[in-house]
């Protein structure tokens, strides 16, 4: 199976050396996503790279999902490759593999060349297309609105056949600019202003204030990790947990109610910069959006930037919700922010909408500093790789193979169901159900209590977890299923 992979528009108007060092980043982040897949061949030149991976479903898939979700790809096709020893071989095998998909549909053939031969791509177009005509079934040749554009890429004596082409995230190559850190909670923002970051090449590390409870940090974690596991695998990120219950509790001691918003964002800025700098992270990133919320006018945003020198990187500064929440659906994020538990610990009833210095600095004189820094002292940092391995505290029962007559509970992401879905004829003993696991928690309640629930994903981690949760709420016909790999 081959792919042709053509690179974001923007790389082609970089200088010729930032454009090569690109393409070279490009190229490798391609090639460690690829070395789970046995036999993949990666070849780049100036404007496009191929892909080739051994020919399997499975293959196929993991080859499509890497490509959709790489940054620095602009689009990508499927193609099918033969050798030919003239135009008319050409046109037969066109007559051979595209008749059917221009049954009765108008068409128009595309070609593009390289190398020697003695024709052109205007020759071949017209040949191929007068010989489509009257070798099929097809309605006819339109040159403008066709029904199905056949698209042929010719090299020396190879043809490509562009069979099914998608449209890639565009964006820098992963790696092209800094390391910087993001903060973090799990709703909308946060994770969608990561992901936009992450278009632009930026590596991001993961920065998340536990203001307390074990469910908000989880879920947090969890859409961390889909974020990094989906669109920035090809490197290594950090997820930093700083614990804040002690700060939080001393903002409601010492601040003025309407100032606790502020003041909680100041705080969270001084311990963010002191982290990044400690990590040589090159700035922040926040989600805040302009007016979306009291903390976030222009008044208060100016005097929250003010306590720290660090770049402040805002992708969303200037959209509203509803955009936001489109590309939250788009990426997969929008149920994590849906199911995220919340908790605030500073909610002030009339919050300031116009801060002024005078008066936070003034507040902040009582404030114990030792406390922050006792937070960042806390801080614990943990590898993206195993971050989710690190939260499994109570045994659960795990099954190599499903125990009969019990539900097989699909806890697994929507997108990775689609790609790899459990089949029933594996399992004509049980039971199929899908649960993605950040709804685990509220739609359990909703199973059959008599019966024995297996909970399943691909490494058998997001499973645990919940299943871990699901015992520590005092269900008891919870395990896991665990197949052994072959």
């Amino acid at each position: 199976m081959h792919f042709i992979v053509k690179l974001f528009p923007e790389i082609f108007v970089k200088s010729p050396p930032v454009r090569k060092r690109l393409t070279r980043m490009l190229a490798n982040n391609i090639k460690r996503l690829f070395r789970e897949t046995e036999g993949t061949q990666i070849h780049s030149n100036f404007e496009k790279f191929e892909v080739s991976v051994p020919d399997a479903q499975g293959n196929r898939d993991r080859a499509i999902e890497i490509l959709l979700n790489t940054p620095g790809i602009d689009q990508f096709s499927e193609t099918l490759n033969f050798n030919f020893d003239s135009l008319e071989h050409i046109a037969e095998i066109c007559q051979a593999h595209i008749a059917e998909r221009i049954s009765d549909k108008t068409f128009v053939v595309r070609a593009k060349r390289s190398g020697k031969q003695e024709f052109s791509s205007t020759d071949v177009e017209r040949y191929v297309g007068g010989y489509l005509l009257h070798n099929t079934d097809a309605k006819g040749v339109n040159l403008h609105t066709p029904d199905v554009k056949v698209q042929l890429e010719i090299r020396q004596q190879d043809l490509f056949i562009i069979d099914q082409t998608w449209q890639g995230l565009g964006g820098f190559p992963l790696g092209s600019q800094e390391k910087v850190l993001s903060l973090i909670s799990g709703g909308f923002d946060s994770s969608v202003a990561s992901y936009l970051a992450t278009k632009r090449g930026l590596v991001i590390h993961y920065l998340f204030f536990n203001l307390g409870g074990r469910a908000h940090e989880i879920g947090v974690k969890e859409v961390a990790h889909y974020l990094w596991y989906k669109y920035s695998r090809s490197h290594p990120v950090k997820f930093i947990t700083v614990p804040f219950e002690d700060v939080v509790n001393e903002i409601l001691l010492n601040i003025p109610k309407s100032y606790m918003g502020v003041a909680l964002k100041r705080m969270m800025l001084r311990a963010a910069e002191k982290i990044a700098e400690h990590n040589q992270f090159k700035a922040l990133v926040t989600g805040e959006s302009v007016a979306q919320v009291s903390s976030q006018t222009l008044a208060n945003l100016a005097v929250i930037d003010s306590i720290s020198k660090m770049l402040i990187l805002r992708p969303l500064v200037n959209m509203d919700k509803i955009e936001i929440i489109k590309i939250a659906r788009t990426i997969g994020t929008e149920e994590f922010a849906v199911s995220m538990p919340e908790y605030c610990g500073v909610i002030s009833r009339k919050p300031t909408t116009s801060a002024r210095h005078h008066i936070i600095e003034d507040a902040e004189t009582s404030f114990d500093f030792t406390i922050l820094d006792g937070a960042v002292a806390n801080q614990k940092t943990e590898s993206m790789i195993d971050l989710l391995d690190s939260v499994s505290e109570i045994p659960v029962d795990i099954y190599q193979s499903p125990v009969p007559q019990s539900v097989l509970v699909d806890v697994r992401h929507p997108d990775e169901v689609r790609n790899r879905p459990v089949r029933k004829a594996e399992y004509p003993d049980n039971e199929i159900i899908q649960m993605p696991y950040f709804r685990v928690q509220k739609e359990f309640a909703q199973t059959d209590s008599k019966k024995r629930h297996l909970l399943y994903c691909d490494r058998g981690v997001m499973s645990r977890l919940h299943a871990e949760l699901l015992l520590q709420a005092g269900y008891r016909n919870v395990g896991v299923y665990r197949p052994k790999k072959p």
